[in-house]
């Protein structure tokens, strides 16, 4: 053998050599591991441990969820946490001005103190720490129900006031209605007194609740609205939630005989008054049927033209600027008011008025002494007049808040629930 064959056959037997080793070594480690490998896989899960523990336990909820739109400006917004405590919650509307809120004496919530804005964007930020002292955040934002998306219920009687035995609670609706039974079954009306109290649709906007009778003198009523939330009409939904209360006063309820001319007003059913009225003329007779004082001002101005009473140019029959103590009976303008205008001989002799019962009085209502007077200072808001023996017919139970007019099965076929 010749030195570069020799040469030639050492370099391919270590090549040859060299290439086992390196295969040996490569499957020595795929068979038993090696030091590098399994230093690497000790060192992931000590990352993926470590990791763990720099996490916090603690689970931020926020409500509505990011990106919510239509929300309620009620109950919606709140957050909550698990596994940890509330540090930190700032909610802000877009516009940077801070909604003030409070945290839960536990930390665990946290909700605005009061109701938010309609149509708003609200930003919400959290904190929380865990038992280990890791904080954890949590970011949301939403928007609340706009103005076109939403109704309300206006109502009355007024929170605190204290009415007579005919007032209904009466709720009209700024939108049109068209799940009645869900908007009333948001809605109850409770009495101490423990009577039966049902609602009557009039149409798509009013809503009215009473009793069969006339409410019990001295209860206390309590509305209840939780509409919050309530889809009235498609897209359309509730944001009130609001109680009410108001009591009932004496049982005082008047009534007018178109026939005789007189009223007599009676108080837990006594007779305490008697007095001389002139109602509507032949020509505009006054509605007959059980009516309620909706409103009382001492003085106010009548002018025919708003209810249709005319002349040939078109201006009012009348337009009395003055016209003192009166009150109220019906939408249409049916008043029981007092009169200065007219001879003191027509009351209790003569009909004379446009369709309101007359009772005599001073003009600048400034004499108590004057049955109109007398009738204004022991009336009050809800208080029944009943007009009887008039040639007219009998008031519609949707012209003021005049629902007595119905019988009770009648009331009842109105109620959507």
């Amino acid at each position: 053998m010749t030195v570069g064959k020799r040469r030639r056959s050492l370099a391919a037997a270590a090549a040859v050599l060299g290439g086992v080793l390196v295969l040996s070594a490569c499957n020595d480690g795929d068979k038993g591991g090696s030091a590098s490998g399994s230093a690497t896989q000790q060192s992931q899960a000590q990352v993926d441990e470590a990791a763990a523990q720099k996490t916090s336990k603690a689970q931020i909820t926020i409500s509505p969820k990011n990106g919510a739109q239509n929300a309620s400006i009620n109950n919606d917004a709140k957050v909550s946490v698990t596994e940890g405590k509330l540090t930190s919650v700032t909610m802000t509307s877009a516009e940077g001005v801070e909604v003030k809120g409070d945290i839960a004496a536990d930390g665990l919530s946290w909700k605005p103190s009061g109701p938010l804005k309609r149509a708003t964007v609200y930003k919400i930020a959290a904190t929380a720490t865990d038992a280990e002292g890791l904080e954890a955040h949590e970011n949301s934002s939403f928007t609340t129900v706009s103005q076109a998306n939403s109704f309300i219920g206006n109502f009355t009687p007024e929170d605190g006031s204290t009415v007579g035995v005919g007032m209904p609670v009466s709720i009209n609706f700024n939108k049109a209605i068209t799940d009645k039974k869900a908007v009333q079954g948001g809605i109850t009306v409770s009495s101490s007194s423990g009577q039966e109290v049902v609602g009557h649709w009039f149409n798509s906007t009013r809503l009215d609740f009473r009793p069969d009778a006339y409410w019990t003198e001295g209860s206390t009523v309590t509305l209840k609205l939780d509409l919050d939330g309530v889809e009235g009409a498609d897209g359309v939904f509730g944001v009130q939630q609001k109680t009410v209360t108001f009591k009932i006063g004496r049982n005082q309820v008047s009534t007018v005989d178109v026939a005789t001319k007189t009223m007599t007003v009676k108080q837990d059913g006594k007779t305490i008054k008697t007095i001389p009225i002139s109602a509507g003329s032949p020509e505009n007779t006054t509605y007959n049927g059980q009516m309620v004082i909706s409103e009382k001002f001492k003085e106010t101005r009548m002018n025919g033209a708003t209810v249709g009473f005319t002349d040939d140019d078109g201006k009012g029959e009348y337009d009395i600027k003055d016209v003192p103590h009166a009150m109220r009976l019906s939408t249409s303008g049916t008043f029981i008011h007092g009169n200065y205008w007219g001879a003191r001989s027509i009351f209790g002799n003569v009909n004379t008025s446009h369709g309101c019962v007359g009772l005599a009085d001073v003009k600048g209502a400034g004499d108590p002494n004057q049955t109109a007077a007398w009738l204004f200072d022991n009336s009050m808001i809800g208080d029944v007049v009943i007009v009887k023996n008039s040639n007219d017919k009998t008031i519609k139970p949707d012209n003021g808040l005049n629902g007595w007019n119905m019988s009770w099965s009648e009331w009842k076929d109105g109620s959507a629930v």
